[in-house]
This record gives C-alpha cells, sequence and structure tokens, in this order.
C-alpha cells in the first residue's frame, strides 16, 4: 500500500495513479494491471450499480494481484462487524467504503483489521459533501469523490457514469492532507480538464473501459493514452 498511497506531496508530481473498477475474473484483473492500473475495485453486494460479483470471486481475483497492486473491496456495509467480516473472507488490501459512515466505524476498523487501507467514498452533491468530506479524511488513508445519490429510495453508491461538479471536488482537494480518486464519468474526452480542474492523486473508472459488460482492451488504451504525460 505504500506505493498507492505515497504522500500527497509526491503524487502531487507524478501522473494520477489508475483504479480499474467493476473487475469480474483474474484474466480481467491481469489485462488492467498490464495497461497500467495501480488498482483494481472488486465489488460486492451493493444497492444498485455494475460489477457485483460473490465474496468468493473476490477473493479468488485478490489471490492472484501482486503487489504493490491494491485490490479494492467495494462494500456497501455500515455494520464494523458486517465489513470485517466481508474483507476477511475476500483478503483485500484496501476497504472502499461506499456509503457515507459515522466516525465510529472507523476505529473499529481500525482495531480489527491493522494493515488494511480505509479509502471513503464521498459522493459529492452539493456543499454538505465537502464537510463530510473534511471530517472523513480525519478517519482514512484516502478519500474516492464519486456521483452517487444516497437520496433516492434505491441507493447510488457508485457505477453512475455521470460526472460531479468538479468544482466542489476541487475545494475538498484543497482541504485536506490525504490522497483523493476522483471517479464519476471519466473518458478519454475529459480525463485531461479532470486532471486539470481537480489534480486528484488518483483516477477511478468503470464503465468507459467496459463492452458487454467485459474490460474492453481497446478502450482501456485509448483512455490511458489521453492522460496527459506530464503531471499538472
Amino acid at each position: 500500500m505504500a506505493h498507492l498511497l505515497a504522500d500527497l506531496n509526491a503524487a502531487m508530481q507524478t501522473l494520477p495513479r489508475v483504479k480499474i473498477c467493476c473487475i469480474k475474473s483474474p484474466g480481467e484483473a491481469a489485462q488492467a494491471i498490464a495497461g497500467g492500473a495501480s488498482a483494481l475495485g472488486l465489488v460486492s453486494a451493493m444497492p444498485s450499480g455494475p460489477g457485483v460479483i460473490s465474496k468468493e470471486a473476490i477473493a479468488r481475483i485478490a489471490s492472484t494481484v501482486p503487489p504493490p497492486i491494491a485490490t479494492f473491496l467495494l462494500t456497501s456495509e455500515h455494520s464494523p462487524e458486517a465489513i470485517i467480516e466481508q474483507q476477511r473472507r475476500c483478503r483485500t488490501n484496501t476497504l472502499q467504503l461506499c456509503d457515507h459512515l459515522p466516525a465510529t466505524v472507523y476505529a473499529r476498523l481500525r482495531d480489527k483489521l491493522p494493515g488494511i487501507a480505509l479509502v471513503q467514498v464521498v459522493h459529492v452533491t452539493g456543499p454538505a459533501s465537502v464537510d463530510y468530506a473534511v471530517a472523513a479524511a480525519e478517519q482514512v488513508d484516502a478519500l474516492l469523490l464519486d456521483s452517487g445519490n444516497l437520496s433516492l429510495a434505491v441507493k447510488e453508491l457508485g457505477g453512475t457514469g455521470r460526472t460531479h461538479d468538479w468544482a466542489l471536488s476541487r475545494r475538498i482537494r484543497d482541504s485536506i492532507s490525504i490522497p483523493h480518486f476522483h471517479a464519476g464519468g471519466l473518458n478519454p474526452a475529459n480525463v485531461a480538464e479532470a486532471i486539470a480542474v481537480v489534480d486528484p492523486f488518483g483516477l477511478d473508472l468503470c464503465s468507459s473501459v467496459r463492452t458487454n459488460d467485459r474490460l474492453d482492451p481497446v478502450k482501456l488504451r485509448a483512455f490511458f493514452a489521453a492522460i496527459p504525460h506530464q503531471a499538472v
């Protein structure tokens, strides 16, 4: 995890890391890594959205991923006990907490899962998201700024393919001292602008590099080719 969650100052001097989410097989994991991914997202049960696979599949994929690649278990659970049980079965090195959680959860996770990195998703929907992000940044190793909607009857916790207000993302980035990943509707046409506006530590994507629910090597290459070769 030192490779992925290096200090923010060093990160700003390099190209953003890229996390490919919705990985569904060891073959897709190997393909994403060969294409340049620094992290892989493995999606457990969610109220909505793409990429969900079983705990057994997550554990199988995670076991094939070499260090220093990060394996993110995406969880929608709220109970620390349920999250701990998931991680212990899936054996990823990072937890991506996809719903907004109270601060009391983090201490329990730290106590029971030493060495496991915590990444809190912040769904950027308005100014209140900035306040939540700043508070959460005191508890976790990194934030992931996404375009979900927690107010719907069926929550959207990611995988929407939508962009959000990047000005708010930039406010969050300038208000925290930990790395953050930028997610939501990223594609070859807008990734350079996203980097210029938000200056993220990492980028996170799923649908823009998939075709017919499979990782698409042509789209994967196109995305990496669209990343500026020099840091902003």
